[in-house]
């Protein structure tokens, strides 16, 4: 449903928010190692993060990517909104153009329940409660071997 960009954009603003109050700024490449994303296609994802207002960057030798209190307390959907708009939670789950309640693709029922469920929760959760977790150490932004696992 979300593309690959915009996880990694969630996971990086995520870390960065764990972060937060923290003097060192990140780089991209720390970033991008700490998310498990390419360096790469982190700094395009960083740098229309930083466009919209939803992180925060500095040029120079002690520069960097943070993020400030405000942008800690908003929701998920912003930055959903930000890298693949909102048409994600609207459009067919089979990628037909003409489905519609009318006119359903046989999965429109399922898929639209599962939109508005996750519209729902990414309206409602703040980046700071999944910051949150990361910190407390419940939760991780990167993909880890589990021993015995896989």
């Amino acid at each position: 449903m979300i593309s690959k960009a915009c996880r990694y954009g969630i996971r990086a603003v995520v870390y960065l928010a764990s972060r937060y109050g923290e003097t060192a700024k990140s780089s991209f490449a720390e970033i991008s190692r700490e998310v498990d994303a390419p360096e790469a296609y982190t700094a395009k994802i960083l740098q229309i993060l930083t466009k919209s207002g939803i992180i925060s960057s500095i040029k120079g030798p002690n520069g960097g990517f943070y993020m400030e209190r405000l942008q800690i307390d908003q929701a998920v959907i912003n930055i959903v909104d930000t890298i693949d708009g909102l048409d994600v939670f609207y459009e067919c789950g089979l990628g037909l153009k003409q489905c519609s309640a009318s006119r359903p693709c046989p999965m429109h029922d399922q898929y639209k329940m599962a939109r508005e469920t996750l519209l729902d929760s990414f309206s409602r959760t703040t980046i700071e409660q999944l910051a949150r977790r990361v910190k407390e150490g419940s939760s991780f932004v990167r993909n880890l071997a589990i021993p015995g696992v896989g």
